[in-house]
Formats: C-alpha cells, sequence, structure tokens
C-alpha cells in the first residue's frame, strides 16, 4: 500500500495542569495529533513513532491499522509537562521532563509515501543527515519547532536554527508559528517573515496564529480566520493545521481550498481536547457553517 503522508516524531506522556492547578496525564506529540488530522482530511496515514519499548502501550492510543504504526525504539519516551495560566491555554509553562533519542534514517520504516513530515518537538530529534536521505524517497515537510526549541536542563528554550540555509531549500513545505517565524528570520511581520523564509528556499510556509492562518508559495498570501467557539482544547494547534493542510495538498486541492480546510478542522478540534476525532463531513459541515 502506497500512503499519502509519514508522520515521523516523538510521542509524548504529558503532564498538563490546568490555570485552576487541575492534572491531567496524557498522550502527546505532534505525530500524535498529526495522524488524526490527516486521517479526517482524507488522507493515507503512516506514523513513524519514537519512544521507548517499555511504553508501547502509547501505540494503543493510535486507533488505526496495526500495519500502519512503526516504534522506533528510544532509551527513553519524551516526557513534558506543560503548566497552563490562562483558561485560553495562550499562556504557559513547558518543561521536558526526559527526550526522546535521534531518529536515524536507518529507522525510518520502508513504507511508501507521498511525503514524509518531520514533526519534532525538540532540538536534536533529527539528525542532520535525516532530510537528505527522506528528500531522496519523496516530498518533505517540517516544522520548525523541532530544530528551534531547545531542552536545556528541563527548560524549553527557543534559538535559531544554525543550518537552516542549507536545509530550507531541501523541505517543499515548512510551517512555524508565528513567534518561531520571527526566531528564524527576525522579522515581526508575519508575512515580510514569510517572503524571508521563502528567499531563503522555502517554497510553501504555513505560519499559524492564534488569529489566523497564513500561506505564501512566493507569490502570493492566503489567509483564514481561525473561528473556534472555544479553546478548550488548545493543545495540538499548529500540529492539526499543518496536517490537515498537508493533507487536502497532497490530495489535490489548491492553496486557499487547502487552507480553508485546515483551519476549520483546527477550529473544530479547538473545542474538544485531545486529538481531532471527528470525520471529514464534520469538517465540511464546519465549512459551511462558518466559513461561507
Amino acid at each position: 500500500m502506497k500512503y499519502d503522508v509519514m508522520f515521523i516524531g516523538p510521542a509524548t506522556r504529558d503532564h498538563n495542569i490546568d490555570y485552576q492547578g487541575e492534572e491531567v496525564h496524557d498522550i502527546g506529540g505532534a505525530v500524535y495529533f498529526c495522524a488524526y488530522a490527516a486521517r479526517a482530511a482524507q488522507a493515507r496515514v503512516f506514523s513513524a513513532v519514537k519512544i521507548s519499548p517499555e511504553d508501547a502501550s502509547i501505540l494503543d492510543a493510535f486507533d488505526f491499522p496495526r500495519e500502519s504504526l512503526a516504534l522506533l525504539p528510544s532509551a527513553r519516551t519524551t516526557l513534558m509537562r506543560n503548566t497552563y495560566f490562562s483558561a485560553d491555554r495562550e499562556r504557559r509553562k513547558a518543561e521536558c521532563l526526559a527526550q526522546s533519542d535521534p531518529i536515524t534514517p536507518q529507522e525510518i520504516p520502508a513504507a511508501e509515501c507521498t511525503l514524509y513530515h518531520l514533526c519534532g518537538l525538540l532540538y536534536g530529534d533529527f539528525p542532520k543527515e535525516l532530510i537528505p536521505a527522506l528528500k531522496q524517497r519523496g516530498l518533505v515537510s517540517a516544522d520548525a519547532q523541532g530544530f528551534l526549541r531547545h531542552n536545556e536542563n528541563g527548560a524549553m528554550n527557543f534559538h535559531d536554527w544554525a543550518d537552516k540555509l542549507e536545509f530550507l531549500p531541501m523541505l517543499d513545505f515548512l510551517k512555524t508559528d508565528a513567534a518561531e517565524a520571527e526566531i528564524l528570520t527576525g522579522l515581526s511581520d508575519r508575512r515580510e517573515a514569510a517572503k524571508q523564509l521563502y528567499a531563503w528556499g522555502s517554497r510553501e510556509t504555513l505560519i499559524s496564529h492564534n488569529t489566523e492562518m497564513l500561506v505564501y508559495d512566493g507569490v502570493h498570501f492566503y489567509t483564514a480566520p481561525v473561528r473556534a467557539r472555544n479553546l478548550s482544547g488548545r493543545t495540538g494547534r499548529g500540529d492539526t493545521t499543518f496536517a490537515g493542510y498537508l493533507s487536502r495538498r497532497i490530495l489535490g486541492d489548491d492553496i486557499p481550498t487547502a487552507l480553508a480546510y485546515a483551519t476549520a478542522l483546527v477550529s473544530l478540534k479547538m473545542e474538544q481536547p485531545g486529538p481531532f476525532r471527528g470525520t471529514d463531513a464534520d469538517v465540511r459541515a464546519y465549512l459551511d457553517a462558518f466559513y461561507r
């Protein structure tokens, strides 16, 4: 079977503390949120999940056929603690209590895919040789977070991507949030940052923001507003958006159509904690109700 997209990255055990002090232990990680969003968007999904074999039960949280899942063994499973300071979860303190091992080219499953998406959480998740190796197999996309966010004795600090000029030209799609785009480019204006990233080689860049999603392809800017009716499911916003967007692009949608779909998907997802468990029909109904 050929898959549309392979999501590659660590899953996590998350310890979440909300602004009222309520504690929840859950499964997380970009690879987890991406898989569900892409499936809703009708993509055929393969997930390559970096975890300790001792935590193999994490794969049970992926409600997917077992043949579309691969456990990439690590000495440790990434462990995150997120402390939220506001009801909308925009203000938070993120700490990494353990980080998984790097994902090497030799570990990538042989499953044939159109697109390989690096959905990392921390610098060090992906060694330098991985992007060129994947580029030989198909299209490649990445979330900038996995190259900017550093685990420094548990504290999560952002630093510029030292190798960006080498690797941005190898990416067919790039996702950043507004803050990450500024770290990469030094530009606070999202459109100017997108133009700079294109000049450095990124072909199609999506920049997420709490008010809208923006895509730049080197010629045009496209935007879609976030219209979530509540933000109880804020965690996983960027992952959900980009997975939905990538899926619809790979399946043939043009940029504005894919962006509207992905933004409707994430708006609906943010109304419920956890990964998006709805359907394509749910997303299209939301599009009709709030985006037409």
